[in-house]
């Protein structure tokens, strides 16, 4: 557990004022992205069965909860930990045409998370998903659809300045962008969250490309699943966080493998036999359209406009005892 204290902390907001702003961002975010992006709302579920292969092993470390159902036998059924796979089945399931896109309300439990101010258990999203033609599969492309996303994040922080504004944080205007191995060019001294921190603390919001396989030094900037975003066609997106003096990460996000990339980034990472699996079967098939997606964090959204120190503060989850004492003593409103 790590917990961060901002000196002089004021919520500003009460809880209840909280709980009426963080309906607010959820809804009027939504409506605005989906409009700007050509999405549709669905439904999505919160577990998947295992053998489907449509889970996401985040950094391939971490262990999903699963379970069996009375009913399915003993089959084993995993709580989501994204929906990034399972959004491109949908899209062809459902009869998504091109340049049309999805999002949903993702829910995930992710129990081998480190707890700290940014980092919850739970996991709260926006996950959409974007159909493209094999040709758009390109940098620019990718940079089009970040450049929207800010466009609307940015929109959002004049729409919670109008209704609070002595609680609204102030977004830089402009966001740059730089892959990893300019990161590491730029600071090779550093770790890889030092290279985050550093850039963000520049340049205010940054989006750091080309994630998940190896730098000329030998090691990953950061994991990535090696079978939903092609490791030279993705990102993160990062504000610079004044009240935790850190880079806040609001979207992982990137255009989907085809059926090279897939094949490609399996065996770098030794996991060749997952393209026996129905979802990957279809990729190397072209059953599935070409596609852009990802994740926007709705906590960590609400916690950036908000300025709250904690994301305990915009959404309920489970904490150590001690983490909520403390936060506690220092004005820190865990819900």
């Amino acid at each position: 557990m790590k917990l961060t204290i901002p000196e002089h902390y004021n919520p500003v907001l009460s809880v209840r004022q909280t709980q009426e702003a963080i309906k607010y961002i959820r809804d009027t975010f939504q409506h605005e992205f989906g409009k700007e992006m050509n999405l549709l709302r669905i439904s999505a579920p919160l577990f998947v069965e295992k053998r489907s292969g449509l889970n996401d092993d985040l950094d391939g470390i971490e262990e999903p909860v699963h379970f069996t159902m009375k009913d399915i036998g003993d089959e084993r059924i995993e709580v989501v930990h994204s929906l990034a796979k399972w959004k491109r089945m949908a899209l062809k399931k459902y009869g998504f045409q091109l340049h049309e896109g999805l999002y949903t309300n993702m829910n995930a439990i992710r129990k081998d998370e480190e707890l700290d101010n940014l980092h919850s258990a739970y996991v709260d999203q926006w996950d959409w998903e974007k159909i493209l033609t094999k040709e758009e599969r390109t940098e620019n492309v990718l940079k089009q659809h970040v450049r929207t996303i800010f466009k609307v994040i940015k929109h959002m922080e004049h729409e919670v300045w109008y209704k609070y504004p002595e609680a609204v944080n102030h977004l830089p205007d402009k966001i740059h962008f730089i892959t990893t191995q300019e990161l590491l060019d730029k600071y090779p001294a550093y770790t890889a969250k030092e290279r985050e921190n550093a850039i963000t603390k520049e340049l205010g919001c940054v989006f750091i490309m080309k994630i998940g396989d190896k730098l000329s030094n030998g090691e990953k900037h950061d994991g990535r699943a090696p079978d939903y975003d092609d490791w030279r066609l993705n990102g993160d997106i990062l504000f610079w966080y004044e009240p935790l003096q850190c880079a806040l990460e609001i979207s992982s996000m990137g255009i989907r493998v085809d059926e090279n990339s897939l094949v490609e980034q399996l065996r770098k990472e030794g996991k060749e036999e997952r393209l026996q699996l129905p979802f990957h079967r279809a990729i190397l098939e072209q059953r599935l359209p070409y596609t852009i997606g990802g994740g926007i964090g709705q906590s960590r959204l609400c916690m950036l406009l908000l300025k709250k120190a904690h994301i305990g503060e915009v959404q309920a989850s489970i904490w150590p005892e001690d983490m909520i004492e403390e936060c506690y003593k220092n004005n820190i409103q865990i819900l």
